[in-house]
């Protein structure tokens, strides 16, 4: 094969890449309104943990409401991270109603299947707070969003 020929091939590429490349983007700004869902998991009981999740959460809202697009959100919590929404141990309760305040439509859901196991090891009933709804699994409720087009994400 000539060579000559291979570096005009990829000289021509070198040149047309960035057009194209500008073209893509162009066409992604203007396209129409969009609708983004995220999903955000918290297994940890630590406080950073849990702070980085709400961040992330309000970082994204504002993100897409500025570029004129909306998204939907949910916090699923469960294992140690269901501490996240205990009403007796939450260590970000007044964080979590800041952030309901600001997008009231953030969703939070805390694992039904913890919350028992917690029940029955402390031999008392548990209160969530009342931003949180229970779901039956908190696996099963990422695998639930995912299969909705939710994007996983683990702080």
């Amino acid at each position: 094969m000539d060579r000559r020929w291979i570096l005009r091939v990829l000289g021509a590429a070198t040149v047309a890449l960035p057009i194209v490349d500008r073209q893509a983007s162009a066409a992604f700004e203007k396209s129409p309104e969009k609708n983004h869902k995220l999903a955000l998991h918290v297994d940890v009981n630590d406080p950073e943990v849990m702070k980085l999740a709400l961040n992330n959460a309000r970082n994204a809202h504002d993100l897409y409401t500025e570029w004129g697009e909306k998204v939907a959100i949910e916090i699923v919590a469960y294992s140690q991270g269901f501490h996240m929404l205990r009403e007796d141990t939450s260590p970000v309760k007044e964080e979590i109603k800041a952030l309901r305040a600001k997008v009231p439509q953030v969703e939070f859901g805390a694992c039904n299947n913890t919350k028992k196991g917690m029940e029955r090891r402390e031999g008392k009933t548990i209160t969530i707070i009342p931003e949180a709804t229970l779901v039956p699994a908190g696996i099963v409720r990422l695998v639930e969003l995912q299969e909705l087009g939710y994007k996983y994400v683990k702080p």
